[in-house]
């Protein structure tokens, strides 16, 4: 077991395009990979209702199995536990899974009524970046998630702490969004993938600043993948209600969901100036 410490960005359409033109990037990519990604869960979903996600990998020719829990975190940081190992090929490895912590506590048949669910294809780019507290690697995905007949894209940076410091992950998220449109994203490819795969996002309660800014920030992935405005309009509403309570950086980004192009970079450098202060 290990724990995974990162930050999720969704980007905007010019995204990947700015990122790879960034003065932290631009010397090249370290690696590619092509990624096919087969997530399992039970018909009734048990698996997602305890926040666990299990993922067969295939890279090139080879298999890797992992399984991550939700853990703890918003503003797109998170820390979870994450156990992963190769297995011989496309077949889920049962006998280790059985005896990992996640599983013990689910108990009964679980193991026996896993099935596939939804699958994510994408390139994944890679960089290695060694700053002075911290050595994170960046990890540029584009491609789609499928489910039930339906497929949303994948446009995301994900930035993992290797060693160091995790309060890097945020010097360099704002470094980035300087001239990245980007934003912080608080739901996970297994989140999106069960929300195509029923057709329904739902969002938290909660009255804390941290939820609420979760609440807005899935929000905004729901609107992402679905196209809804009733999705923008909660996130302003649980932004504002975020301004309401003195946070007055949340109104601007209450303000700043009124224009039609809105995920530009000074909703980016906002955003993830509100999501480090409330994770403070």
């Amino acid at each position: 077991m290990s724990h995974e410490i990162e930050m999720k960005l969704a980007l905007g359409e010019t995204g990947p395009e700015r990122l790879l033109a960034h003065p932290l990037l631009r010397n090249g990519v370290d690696a590619a990979q092509r990624l096919a990604n087969t997530y399992y869960d039970t018909p009734r979903g048990e698996l997602e209702a305890a926040r666990v996600a299990l993922r067969l990998r295939r890279r090139n020719d080879s298999w890797v199995q992992t399984l991550k829990t939700s853990g703890e975190g918003s503003g797109g940081f998170s820390r979870r536990r994450e156990w992963e190992w190769p297995v011989a090929g496309d077949a889920l490895d049962v006998v280790g899974l059985a005896g990992l912590p996640p599983f013990a506590e689910l108990g009964g048949d679980i193991l026996e009524r896993l099935e596939p669910r939804f699958t994510t294809d994408f390139e994944r780019r890679l960089w290695r970046l060694e700053l002075a507290e911290a050595t994170i690697e960046v990890a540029l995905d584009q491609g789609e998630i499928r489910a039930a007949g339906r497929r949303v894209p994948i446009r995301e940076l994900e930035l993992e702490l290797k060693d160091g410091d995790p309060q890097a992950l945020w010097g360099l998220a704002q470094a980035l969004a300087e001239s990245v449109p980007l934003r912080p994203a608080d739901a996970s490819k297994a989140v999106r993938g069960s929300a195509l795969l029923s057709g329904r996002w739902t969002l938290p309660a909660g009255t804390q600043p941290g939820e609420r800014l979760h609440r807005a920030l899935l929000a905004l992935d729901a609107y992402d993948d679905t196209g809804e405005d009733e999705w923008k309009q909660r996130a302003r509403e649980a932004f504002q209600a975020l301004a309401d309570a003195g946070e007055s950086e949340a109104g601007q980004l209450a303000t700043l969901l009124e224009r039609p192009a809105w995920l530009e970079r000074d909703f980016g450098r906002v955003a993830l100036r509100l999501a480090h202060r409330l994770a403070a």
